[in-house]
This record gives structure tokens, C-alpha cells and sequence, in this order.
């Protein structure tokens, strides 16, 4: 024998009539949610073609505002990597002037920080685990381009970009060690 609530509440004898408009008619969840949405659970008709277009419109605006700002930050933070890497690759050549009183020259190049020179004038005083466990590559996989004497300063240091070809623009800039500050 099945008894829904509302006819409990109103077949109960000890209940008193006061409690009658607080009894709970028989109802399924799908009509009580229509009553509460009745745009989501009852109606058939779905979207219309302008609510549609509506939501593809604001989508479309956000893609355009945002994505663009995403595709600028990984080639920011390249450029900003390899300013780091000449900064710490310029260190350890001051370092290298200190011990040895001279930059090592183009011919000898960077791996002079990493292992003592064989050509050239070879250092009296080198340390014995170098000034740099490696040379890094710049952030383009690409290395460094090293010249001692420099025609900006006692040398250059240059990464050429994402194409690593001298000279370009946006992402395919040099970064030069003459223009960090």
C-alpha cells in the first residue's frame, strides 16, 4: 500500500488543521524542477539561435583578448632567460680577467670558463672545477656567440634570437650583452 506524503498528512487524524497548507502534494522530481527551471526542465524548445550566437560572440571576445596575451609570455620569458645567461656567463669572464688577467680570446671562446685553455696565452692560475660547469645554450637551443677583444665593450656576447641568425626582430632580436642594463 502506497502512501504519498501529502495524503499522509492530510489522512493523519492527530495532525492538527493548521498543518494543512504545509502538506506536500504527490510530485515527481522532473515536475518540481519544472516548476523551479521551467526554462531547463520544461520546455522542449531548447536554445534559441540569438542566446546561441550571444554566448559565441563573448567566447569569441574572450579568445581574442586573452589568448594573444598567453603567446607573448613563453618568448618574454625566453628573452628574459637569455639576458640571465649572458649576465651569468659575463660574470664568470670578469672572474676570469681577475685570475688570469686577461678575457679568454675569441680563438680560445667560452669553453675557457669551463676547462683550462691549450691554445692561446694559457692561464697560470686556473681553478680546478673552472668557472661554469657548462656553457649553457640560450633559450633557442642555439650557443652563444663569444668575441674578445669586443667592438662594444672588452667583449661581446650574443645570442642571436629564435632564428639564430644576426639581426631580426621581435622574437628573432638579438639579445647582445651591450644592451642589458
Amino acid at each position: 500500500m502506497e502512501m504519498h506524503l501529502g495524503e499522509r498528512a492530510r489522512g493523519s487524524q492527530t495532525h492538527s488543521s493548521a498543518l494543512e497548507p504545509f502538506a506536500v502534494a504527490p510530485c515527481s522530481v522532473k515536475g518540481l524542477m519544472s516548476r523551479v527551471y521551467p526554462r531547463v526542465f520544461g520546455s522542449t524548445s531548447g536554445f534559441t539561435l540569438i542566446e546561441i550566437m550571444v554566448v559565441i560572440i563573448i567566447l569569441g571576445i574572450l579568445v581574442g583578448l586573452i589568448v594573444p596575451r598567453f603567446m607573448e609570455k613563453p618568448e618574454k620569458a625566453r628573452r628574459v632567460k637569455a639576458q640571465l645567461q649572458i649576465e651569468s656567463i659575463s660574470a664568470a669572464l670578469k672572474e676570469y680577467k681577475l685570475d688570469t688577467g686577461d678575457y679568454p680570446t675569441t680563438e680560445q671562446g667560452l669553453q675557457a670558463l669551463v676547462e683550462k685553455p691549450t691554445i692561446g696565452k694559457i692561464p697560470k692560475k686556473y681553478p680546478e672545477k673552472g668557472y661554469l660547469p657548462k656553457i649553457p645554450k640560450d633559450p633557442w637551443e642555439n650557443e652563444y656567440i663569444y668575441i674578445s677583444p669586443g667592438e662594444h665593450g672588452d667583449f661581446d656576447l650574443i645570442s642571436y634570437g629564435a632564428d639564430g641568425e644576426e639581426g631580426g626582430e621581435e622574437k628573432n632580436a638579438d639579445v647582445q650583452s651591450w644592451e642589458i642594463e
